[in-house]
């Protein structure tokens, strides 16, 4: 009896210890350490990054979880700070619910070093976590004055009147020899135009057309490698292949250098001791020699081209140590005035492989290979030919065309007479390809591919009952992957590749909120300072007698003007491209609460805005430049008939609305700064060009037209008087409903601020009305059409226009923050809503949703079945959300044990609150 009182007594003790160890346990615990964004990212050049975190609940059937102070270590020995000794930053315990946008304020970071950090938290009882996993940032070289290296290329000549580049791209070769293996070395390289990095003929890294497209007139880029493991004691050998692409681009052409690639690339080598036992850079000893690959086309709009590869050409162990380089020639050194800066946003990566799914052989010999979906990145063949004969790969959009815009390859074979064609430094788009000159069919599995985006991860999932709803948000994501390379988004991968900026109102919202795009619109907006004072430019920019010499040739201002694409320049368009300037900023800081964003823009916002001040009479915006520079809405239903509209009054009139909308997000911008001067400048420019709208377009409660783009920007614009307001929203669902029959009637810009514009009034009936359509125009058409991707307009097959392309891609952000609900009440998703559409919003019976937002994974699924709605939602650590649900559906019953307390109820929604933690609702009719 005494011992089974002992041994109950025990398991009573332990079971208490075991309960106080669960309570004294913090309810959160920091994870997905970032340094500028990027997870343990080599070559930062901020001299004080901004570091970040991710809280994770660490017993997920509890509710309210939070920080209240944080502290953060950093050192440059992992071991160190393993052990809790941080002698470079120890911030001590901060009182602070901040996860985000940290400022290092440790010591004076040095070139070239590895910093390592970790932090701690504590939590809503003031409980401290266990510290995260160690992250690390690589500093890279922080000035033009910390670079010792020189610039080197060949000697060889582009001739620009070529229809194809005449220049192989180079291979460049250097020996070193070193005592010791190095116990830590990286390797920073910058170049104009891509590269491929080699040590010892390994293949460093994984770089897919790289660095990120730039303004290579003004600036470079630069990676860092971590070659430690590659470099050997004894004789080493570093190699580059370089890649001609946008070095040859003509807006970038200066007379400081040759239009061909170039390289910049230095590394110290350290000891175990942090010694220096070496050093490699790039000067005019390094031999270069052509690489039996060139460009085809000369890296313009409608002649990108593709490459050639001549297999009789290749030089065994050309990047070994080996190898005899006395033939080759000496690199040419050049002295270009470039900014060098590292490039803090991901790489490119295949990020699909793509296989064919039929080869046909045709009459005339040819093989015709369909890949089964449109697509832009790398291909692989393997093909026979006879010796030295070269086969021909062309590239198209449409079965019936043989290629489209000038997309296309070659492969030489050699001797063998069998051989290999696979892309390097260019890529094609298309979903056939045309085989020209191949000794047999080739098979299903000679032929691969790859699609290629910068390599930013994904933020959201979503699904829902309706199959065309998942179709059409499957291939605006897919769309949107293939318009991502290089660190900005083009119109379209195969006929111009340019960044513009109107197309960028349809595809910003919806990349912010499915993909993690921090570092990569940060980047981006680094773009659109570089080329500001340069007028927009059209027509051939290699005619030298046009080239900066005429209306929209490019010529520099040095004013805020801004062309229409960034970095890129060419291509037309009007102020709503140059605009973006002013929106993308504010966008970005309400998804990710990062003010720095507006300071840094502010300047650049400015001088746009005084620009097109200028251009202002009697209180409104007049046309100004050449004939592409003033476009408005772009791309409506039956554009391409009707023509360009750029001085119609319905045209004038959505330019000046858009306008207003520029200064009234730019008032918003200077107010959140603290510039409240220049914000009240920009309110009154606005106040007096809206009296000068009503007067002179506005009537019967319609603008100009009374299009979908005119009544919606009115009213996104904050034109419209206040008393009129329903009377505008009325005649625009009007003309959505009846007059087009639920159909849109919007181009680019015009059906991006329409799809705006009723998501934030949550007019979800509206956007579903258009958005449910199959007939013409409508994404249902493109998808009946055989679509695989989201096309340039409305219609089908007008001759030149691309099937892969940026215009529609505005639905894509409704799924997400209308249809699921889930939007930003605060920047950074501190605080937010989840509105459950009504049931006669639309047919749909459930759709899931699964986004992760700056502040951790947010979830809302809701199911509508027999009159029964059951919600399914998850709130992250350290935010309050506000359950929305329409009064129709009734009372909600808590499925759990969780307190969550009510708000007066608004409009026609019964009010939540959720704290952190999972709830599962279902009403009570």
């Amino acid at each position: 009896m005494h011992r089974f009182k002992i041994i109950l007594f025990i398991m009573i003790c332990c079971c208490q210890g075991r309960l106080m160890a669960a309570n004294s346990v913090a309810s959160i615990v920091p994870g997905h350490l970032t340094c500028a964004y990027l997870t343990d990212p080599i070559g930062i050049d901020d001299l004080t990054p901004k570091l970040g975190w991710q809280l994770r609940a660490t017993d997920k059937s509890r509710y309210g979880q939070r920080q209240t102070a944080y502290r953060i270590l950093v050192d440059q020995d992992s071991v160190a700070l393993s052990q809790r000794r941080a002698d470079v930053w120890d911030s001590g315990w901060v009182e602070s619910d901040a996860t985000q946008h940290i400022v290092y304020l440790g010591k004076k970071l040095h070139p070239d070093r590895k910093y390592y950090w970790c932090v701690a938290v504590k939590d809503e009882k003031g409980k401290m976590s266990d510290f995260s996993p160690i992250g690390k940032w690589v500093t890279g070289l922080f000035s033009n004055a910390d670079w010792t290296a020189d610039w080197i290329g060949t000697s060889e000549v582009f001739d620009a009147s070529q229809t194809d580049y005449n220049v192989y791209d180079p291979w460049f070769r250097k020996n070193i020899y070193l005592e010791e293996q190095p116990s830590d070395a990286r390797i920073f390289v910058a170049s104009i135009g891509f590269h491929e990095l080699y040590v010892n003929g390994q293949k460093i890294g994984n770089p897919v057309l790289a660095p990120a497209a730039t303004d290579h007139g003004k600036r470079a880029r630069y990676i860092g490698y971590d070659i430690s493991k590659a470099l050997r004691k004894g004789s080493n050998t570093i190699s580059f292949w370089l890649g001609a692409g946008w070095s040859i681009y003509a807006p970038y052409v200066r007379d400081d250098r040759p239009r061909g690639a170039m390289v910049r690339a230095e590394a110290s080598l350290y000891n175990a001791s942090r010694e220096v036992i070496g050093v490699i850079k790039t000067d005019g000893s390094w031999k270069t020699h052509p690489s039996p690959n060139k460009l085809l086309g000369n890296w313009s709009p409608r002649n990108f081209g593709g490459e050639v590869y001549d297999a009789n050409l290749e030089v065994p162990n050309w990047n070994q140590p080996s190898y005899d380089d006395r033939s080759w020639k000496r690199a040419t050194v050049y002295y270009p005035h470039v900014q060098l800066s590292a490039q803090q946003v991901e790489g490119n990566v295949l990020f699909r492989e793509i296989n064919p799914v039929a080869i046909e052989a045709l009459p005339n010999g040819d093989y015709r290979v369909d890949m089964g979906v449109n697509f832009a990145g790398w291909t692989q063949i393997n093909v026979k030919g006879a010796p030295e004969k070269r086969i021909d790969f062309l590239f198209s959009e449409r079965r019936q065309d043989e290629m489209t815009f000038n997309n296309r390859s070659a492969y030489i074979v050699d001797a063998s007479g069998v051989g290999t064609f696979k892309n390097r430094f260019n890529y094609s788009s298309g979903r056939w390809i045309t085989i020209k000159g191949a000794e047999s069919k080739p098979s299903l599995q000679d032929i691969k591919g790859w699609a290629i985006r910068t390599g930013y991860a994904p933020a959201s999932s979503f699904v829902c009952s309706d199959s065309l709803q998942n179709w059409i948000y499957d291939r605006t994501l897919w769309t949107f992957d293939n318009l991502s390379l290089g660190g900005m988004i083009v119109d379209c991968p195969q006929r111009e590749r340019m960044g513009y900026g109107g197309d960028a109102h349809a595809t910003t919202e919806t990349g912010m909120l499915n993909y993690k795009m921090a570092s990569f619109y940060a980047k981006w907006m680094e773009d659109w300072q570089d080329v500001q004072g340069t007028e927009p430019m059209v027509g051939n920019m290699n005619d030298p007698q046009w080239a900066r010499k005429k209306t929209s040739s490019g010529r520099v201002f040095n004013t805020g003007i801004l062309p229409h694409t960034a970095p890129t320049y060419w291509g037309g368009g009007g102020p709503a491209w140059g605009g973006i300037v002013v929106t993308l900023p504010w966008s970005y800081y309400q998804q990710y609460g990062d003010k720095q964003i507006l300071e840094d823009n502010f300047d650049l916002i400015k001088g746009w805005l005084n620009f097109l001040e200028g251009h202002v009479q009697d209180d409104l915006l007049k046309p100004y430049g050449g004939d592409w520079d003033f476009l408005g809405d772009w791309l409506w239903p039956n554009a391409t008939a009707e023509g360009m509209n750029n001085k119609k009054p319905e045209n004038i009139c959505f330019n000046n609305l858009y306008r207003v909308y520029n200064l009234r997000t730019a008032a918003l911008i200077a107010h959140e700064i603290g510039n409240e001067e220049q914000a009240e400048i920009w309110l009154a420019q606005a106040e007096k060009t809206s009296t000068a709208i009503n007067a002179h377009f506005y009537k019967n409660y319609s603008y100009a037209d009374g299009s979908m783009s005119n009544q919606s920007l009115a009213l996104l614009a904050e034109v419209v008087p206040a008393e009129d307001i329903k009377k505008v929203q009325q005649q625009l669902e009007y003309e959505i409903l009846v007059k087009r029959k639920g159909h849109i009637h919007a181009g680019i810009t015009g059906g991006a601020l329409l799809f705006k514009y009723l998501r934030s009034i949550h007019r979800n009936d509206l956007i579903y009305s258009m958005l449910k359509q199959t007939a013409y125009p409508s994404w249902g058409y493109m998808r009946d059409n055989d679509a695989t991707t989201i096309w340039e307009m409305w219609e089908k097959d007008l001759r030149g226009h691309s099937l892969l392309h940026s215009s529609f891609l505005y639905p894509g952000a409704w799924y997400i923050d209308g249809l699921s609900g889930i939007k930003s009440s605060s920047p950074g998703y501190k605080t937010f809503d989840i509105q459950i559409p009504k049931a006669t919003d639309t047919d749909i019976a459930w759709a899931k949703t699964d986004f992760i937002s700056p502040m951790g994974p947010i979830k809302s699924h809701w199911t509508r079945q027999d009159g029964t709605l059951t919600l399914d939602i998850a709130v992250p650590p350290n935010t309050t959300a506000l359950l929305k649900i329409p009064k129709e559906d009734g009372t909600l019953v808590l499925q759990q044990k969780a307190k969550v307390r009510t708000l007066p109820a608004q409009a026609e929604y019964s009010i939540i609150v959720l704290e952190p933690g999972k709830y599962v609702f279902k009403n009570i009719n």
